[in-house]
C-alpha cells in the first residue's frame, strides 16, 4: 500500500466511527440514523445544488486548510487564518470599490493581488514576532484575529457602508471585478449557485502547494524547519527566515478566500461572513493528514455536511443541523487520540503474542 493511502487510513476509519456514535446518538433521541444519514448525505449529492453549494462550501475550506497546513509543515500552529481571511476579503473589496472604472484585465488581478498580499502580511506579522522575539504564534494570531474583525467592522460601519443600510456591508465592487460562476461555462448548470472559478483556483493552489513543499528548495527548508530545527540550523536553514516565510505564504493561502467571497458571491465585503472558515480549517488540515489530497478530501466532507445539516434540521423530526458538529467534533477527537488507538492496538498485539 503506497505510504500516502497508509496515511490516509486512520483518517478514513476515524470518520466512519464518527458516523458509528453519531448513529447512536440519533437513535437515543428517538430518531432513524439512516433517515437521518440520507437527508444529510443524499441532499448534499443531488444534481446540481446539492454538489454546486457543496463545492461552493468547499471552495474556503481548501483554502484555509492549505493555510494551517503550511504552518504545521514548518512546526507552526497558525490560528489566525480567520483574521487573515478578514482582512483579506476588505482589502478586495476596497481594490474593487476604490478602481471600479478600471477594465476587467486589470481589475480582477488587482483584486486578487490585494487578497493575497494583505493575508500574507497579516500572516507575516506573528511570524516577525515570532522569529524575532520567540512570541509564541498561538497568542499572536489570535489576538490578530480579534484586531482584524475589530478593523475591518470599523472601516465597514464608519466608511464604506452604503448610507441608511441596516446591513453591515460595503457598496458593491465595479462590474469589472466580477468573476465568473460555473453557471456562464457548465451546460445545465443554474447561475443562481454561487459556485464560481474560486474552486477551480483553490485546486490549483493545492498542486502549487504539493509542488513547493514536496519539489523545492524553499518548501524542503520549511519542512526541515518543522521536523528538526536544531538539525535544519545547523545544516545552514535560517530558521527565522522559514518561519516568516511559512507564515506569510499561510496568511496569502487564507486570504483567497476573499476572492471566493467578495469576487465570486456576494461582490462586496460583508460583515461577519465567515462561517468559522479560518477554524474549521485547522479541522481540515488535520484530518487531511497536512497534504493537499488530503486537504481537498476533507474539505468536501465538511461541505457536505455543512449543506447537508440545512435539509437534517428542516425535515427530520428530532435531529438539528447541530449533529454536523457533533460529527465533526468526533472525527477531530478521534484523530487527535490516534497515538492512543496506536497504542491500545500494539498493546492488544503484543499480549495476544506474549499469550501464544
Amino acid at each position: 500500500m503506497p505510504k500516502f493511502a497508509r496515511e490516509l487510513l486512520f483518517p478514513l476509519i476515524a470518520v466512519l466511527a464518527a458516523f458509528i456514535v453519531g448513529g447512536i446518538l440519533i437513535l437515543l433521541v428517538g430518531d432513524n440514523p439512516i433517515v437521518a444519514y440520507r437527508l444529510l448525505l443524499g441532499s448534499a449529492l443531488s444534481w446540481p445544488d446539492g454538489i454546486g453549494y457543496t463545492l461552493f462550501h468547499a471552495t474556503p475550506l481548501i483554502f484555509t486548510g492549505l493555510a494551517v497546513l503550511v504552518g504545521f509543515r514548518c512546526g507552526l500552529f497558525n490560528i489566525g487564518a480567520e483574521g487573515q481571511l478578514y482582512i483579506a476579503a476588505f482589502a478586495t473589496a476596497w481594490v474593487g470599490i476604490t478602481f471600479a472604472n478600471l477594465t476587467p484585465w486589470l481589475l480582477i488581478p488587482f483584486c486578487f493581488l490585494a487578497a493575497i498580499l494583505s493575508g500574507a502580511f497579516w500572516g507575516a506579522i506573528p511570524g516577525v514576532l515570532k522569529a524575532r522575539f520567540g512570541s509564541h504564534e498561538v497568542i499572536n494570531t489570535i489576538m490578530l484575529n480579534f484586531i482584524a474583525v475589530a478593523l475591518v467592522s470599523y472601516f465597514t460601519q464608519y466608511h464604506y457602508k452604503v448610507p441608511g443600510d441596516p446591513i453591515m456591508q460595503t457598496t458593491m465592487i465595479g462590474e469589472g471585478a466580477h468573476i465568473a460562476r460555473f453557471g456562464k461555462f457548465v451546460p445545465g448548470f443554474p447561475e443562481r449557485i454561487p459556485l464560481n472559478v474560486a474552486f477551480l483556483l483553490a485546486l490549483l493552489c493545492c498542486l502549487l502547494v504539493y509542488v513547493f513543499l514536496w519539489r523545492t528548495k524553499w518548501g524542503y527548508e520549511i519542512r526541515a524547519t518543522g521536523s528538526n530545527p536544531s538539525a535544519a540550523e545547523y545544516g545552514g536553514i535560517s530558521i527565522r527566515t522559514q518561519i516568516v516565510l511559512a507564515m506569510s505564504v499561510s496568511g496569502a493561502l487564507a486570504g483567497m478566500v476573499g476572492i471566493n467571497e467578495v469576487l465570486g458571491y456576494r461582490y462586496r465585503y460583508y460583515d461577519g461572513f465567515s462561517d468559522n472558515y479560518g477554524f474549521t480549517g485547522i479541522a481540515v488540515a488535520l484530518l487531511g493528514r497536512n497534504h493537499p489530497v488530503g486537504v481537498i478530501l476533507a474539505a468536501l466532507l465538511f461541505a457536505a455536511l455543512q449543506h447537508g445539516g440545512i435539509y437534517v434540521d428542516g425535515f427530520s423530526e428530532h435531529v438539528t443541523k447541530d449533529i454536523v458538529q457533533v460529527l465533526q467534533g468526533i472525527i477531530i477527537l478521534f484523530i487527535a487520540a490516534e497515538a492512543f488507538f496506536k497504542w491500545l492496538l500494539g498493546g492488544r498485539f503484543l499480549m495476544q503474542r506474549l499469550r501464544a
